[in-house]
């Protein structure tokens, strides 16, 4: 009974902690501009299906697909094996799903173990392509001490997990072939009865190693969802609504700014009063100026650097990262929901998204090819979060680099982005 009531502590705490840590980043997420992503729903199941359930885009890197593929689907099956532990430590039972199951028990468990094996694989491999081999689109300005330890963090928890798990099992499979109390026999261990022959002998330690791994496999996985909030790697729960909420227009169709389209309508017709014209800014110099989409794709990056190695400004030595764009937001609107907690939403810090996490010239290499969004596993849009921040620099400021002032001048002038007038566009046919 001690052992019940230290569980369910155990699990309220981390329920608690969770729940108010997604809270905030729901808060956080909510911050910015309204977008209506609703439409088209049955395209937007699709998409889902497709790029978050399916993982199509991932399939353009072989290796880390495979790799990736053992980690998800064993993340998704062996919860199940989760919610049997979570019942036996809240009602003290003991592998409570082998009678009603029956022989399908010993089909699952054998699966878990498989899977568990599978994931261990890929998160060695996952190392070493880090640390040994350094893969480049691990690195850059952006990828400093935190990131880079994250991404490993993540993985040792993945490799301790699953060592537990498979140690656990192997416990209970010499405590079941010993009969001992409670252990009756259940379950099919084709990878832990391997690692049986390694283990005591003697049943009263056995049990010992077993609620050890057993406590440490539940206790580490509450651990590791409070984690998520603070890591890359709540890409795991947002990776689904955010493929669901993706831009489903043609990639190279950019939308017309309401603001702007009611000026010019009311500059045509001065009749014309625009519906719902709130006051604000063009374009976006913070971070609460973004929608609540560039938000949430913010924080469902997950560092991979797919966007940054397919970047031609990147690749040609440019300062433009579009992972660096997606990380910068997320620091920024993180930041900016501190202080709210801390002083309240009217407080102002001086900061902003613009200038002091990301620079102009990071804009200004943008090609707007559309590369990133394109490469990204869930539909992360970096380039609209890098447009919106250049329509502030030019229609707020009129801060727009030499070059493109002077190709604006020449559409408004010309008619074209050349020097040339309308009149003298056909003057190179004359001397044919």
């Amino acid at each position: 009974m001690v052992g019940q009531i230290v569980f369910f502590i155990v699990l309220v705490a981390a329920a608690f902690v969770f729940s108010r840590n997604v809270g905030r980043i729901r808060r956080n997420i909510l911050l910015g501009r309204d977008i209506n992503r609703t439409n088209r729903p049955a395209d937007r199941w699709k998409t889902m299906a497709l790029v978050a359930l399916g993982q199509t885009k991932m399939v353009k890197r072989p290796v880390a697909a495979v790799m990736h593929f053992f980690i998800y689907v064993g993340f998704i099956v062996i919860n199940i094996e989760v919610l049997e532990i979570l019942i036996d430590g809240l009602f003290g039972s003991h592998r409570i799903f082998s009678k009603p199951l029956g022989s399908l028990y010993g089909l699952l468990i054998g699966s878990f173990e498989i899977l568990a094996l599978l994931v261990l694989t890929a998160c060695v491999v996952f190392l070493g392509r880090r640390n040994i081999i350094r893969l480049k689109r691990f690195s850059g300005v952006e990828m400093k001490v935190w990131p880079k330890s994250d991404a490993n963090y993540i993985l040792v928890i993945e490799i301790c997990l699953m060592t537990a798990f498979l140690t656990m099992n192997a416990a209970d499979y010499k405590l079941q072939a010993l009969h001992f109390t409670h252990y009756v026999a259940a379950g099919r261990f084709p990878v832990s009865s391997l690692l049986a022959p390694l283990l005591p002998a003697q049943a009263h330690t056995l049990v010992i190693v077993e609620r050890v791994c057993w406590w440490f496999h539940i206790i580490g996985i509450l651990a590791f969802l409070n984690y998520l909030p603070y890591s890359k790697h709540f890409h795991i729960l947002l990776a689904f609504p955010n493929t669901w909420y993706s831009n489903l227009e043609p990639k190279g169709e950019f939308a017309n700014m309401a603001s702007v389209t009611n000026e010019v309508k009311a500059m045509l017709d001065p009749s014309f009063v625009p519906e719902n014209a709130e006051p604000g800014r063009f374009g976006a110099k913070d971070a609460t100026d973004l929608t609540w989409k560039n938000l949430m794709d913010a924080y469902t990056c997950t560092e991979c650097g797919r966007c940054t190695s397919v970047c031609p400004a990147n690749i040609t030595g440019k300062l433009l990262s579009p992972r660096k764009i997606m990380m910068d937001t997320r620091d920024r609107i993180t930041e900016i929901g501190k202080n709210i907690d801390l002083y309240g939403k009217d407080h102002q810090d001086d900061k902003a998204l613009l200038d002091n996490y990301i620079t102009r010239e990071e804009l200004w290499a943008c090609t707007t090819c559309n590369a990133c969004v394109e490469a990204c596993p869930v539909n992360i849009d970096p380039l609209n979060i890098i447009m919106q921040m250049r329509q502030y620099v030019v229609m707020e400021e009129s801060a727009a680099p030499a070059s493109l002032n002077n190709m604006l001048g020449n559409v408004e002038n010309n008619g074209a982005p050349w020097k040339y007038s309308n009149a003298d566009r056909l003057n190179w046919a004359e001397q044919q």
